[in-house]
């Protein structure tokens, strides 16, 4: 089965097909440019250098980030939040995070609670729903942070960060958003919504490449407050045998991933000439069909909202009688239909879903999907559904 032929609805994990603009920025800066930023003070060393910072400053006009020099660029938004976990968070300090995370923010914060972090997990409701309320009563005299997903990447559910941050920013407290589901398709203001502190990730709905991400870095946290998590060398103050005390360069040691950051750049003008709300109204229109033909299919039960404009693109199924990983199987090996399934990297969302430890499968639908592929995926799952017994 050729690649043409196969329907990839796996999009939360990471997006594809990129645009072709991507893979023409990346070869042309490997055939170009090739240089080391801000090592060098060649030509080719400069255009090096131009290609990271107009890809901050797209990405600060993304997210309208007070600051393009307080974006710091990662290998992914793991890395991310681990930066700003890590480099905020002392013990004694209490943090409060929601039951529909992903480990990328449970791991950090189970290995800190074990060194002296207070940690209050505020459940969600069994859609993974969040009362902004229960994080407002889980504030503490020492709370520190507040750090929330902005959707769930097993059943797309959208949290109310906006509220959470009005909460938080009258509370004199920090806000951490998690945005690995929703940068690149819903509008994200970190000013208007009070978000301190943006991790995100390249390779998913900003349709850049692996390995690259960030942390954006609001006015509010002093970069004093924010360890780093690496020293080395950064092109910058090379007299010195310290660290530099400035953004970005404090966070960013040792050459970037300049190739990828090409590519990301890429992507951010993609994204910008079609529009968010053009790519949202999109993936919403599938979504919602996805999720009409789901209902109307025997013994599938859906979690999450159930409906698109409360979620992502993103749905969590199971078929009665059948486990999750033999319908991913089936649906790659006979229909050609992609998709992923298990825990997905979140059993804190799937114990508050009560998918705990089954999980799930997961269809996760992308700017390049079309309605005919949902028209398919529905035929392949109702045949299943129907084969079962």
């Amino acid at each position: 089965m050729s690649s043409d032929s196969l329907i990839y609805l796996d999009n939360a994990a990471t997006s594809w097909p990129k645009p072709p603009e991507v893979a023409a920025a990346m070869v042309a800066f490997l055939e170009q440019v090739g240089a080391n930023p801000g090592r060098s003070g060649h030509r080719l060393s400069i255009e090096a250098a131009r290609i990271v910072y107009a890809t901050r400053e797209k990405i600060a006009a993304l997210f309208n980030a007070p600051d393009p020099a307080r974006v710091i660029f990662t290998l992914n938004v793991t890395e991310a939040l681990n930066l700003a976990l890590y480099g905020l968070l002392r013990p004694g300090d209490h943090v409060i995070t929601s039951s529909m995370e992903h480990n990328s923010v449970m791991r950090p914060l189970r290995a800190l609670e074990s060194c002296g972090v207070q940690l209050t997990v505020v459940p969600c409701a069994p859609d993974g729903t969040l009362n902004p309320t229960d994080v407002a009563t889980a504030i503490r005299e020492n709370t520190v942070l507040v750090v929330l997903n902005h959707a769930s990447n097993v059943c797309g559910t959208i949290l109310p960060v906006g509220e959470v941050g009005q909460i938080v920013r009258q509370r004199g407290l920090l806000l951490l958003v998690d945005a690995a589901q929703t940068a690149g398709v819903l509008p994200i203001n970190m000013q208007a919504e009070a978000i301190d502190l943006l991790a995100f990730t390249g390779h998913k709905s900003l349709y850049g490449p692996t390995g690259t991400g960030g942390l954006v870095i609001g006015h509010r946290v002093a970069l004093s407050q924010l360890k780093a998590l690496k020293q080395g060398g950064t092109g910058s103050r090379s007299e010195r045998e310290q660290q530099p005390e400035f953004a970005p360069d404090k966070y960013e040691s040792g050459t970037p991933n300049v190739v990828g950051l090409a590519g990301l750049e890429a992507a951010l003008d993609w994204i910008q000439r079609r529009g968010l709300a053009e790519i949202r109204a999109h993936e919403m229109s599938l979504c919602q069909q996805l999720l009409d033909g789901m209902q109307a299919i025997p013994g599938l039960t859906l979690y999450g909202p159930r409906q698109a404009s409360l979620q992502t693109a993103t749905v969590s199924f199971n078929i009665d009688g059948l486990e999750p990983s033999e319908v991913g199987l089936r649906l790659d090996e006979q229909c050609g239909v992609l998709c992923r399934v298990g825990l997905h990297c979140a059993p804190a969302a799937h114990r508050t879903l009560g998918t705990f430890p089954t999980g799930t499968v997961r269809f996760s639908l992308g700017a390049f999907n079309t309605s005919k592929e949902i028209e398919i995926a529905l035929s392949a799952l109702h045949h299943l559904a129907l084969e079962r017994h």
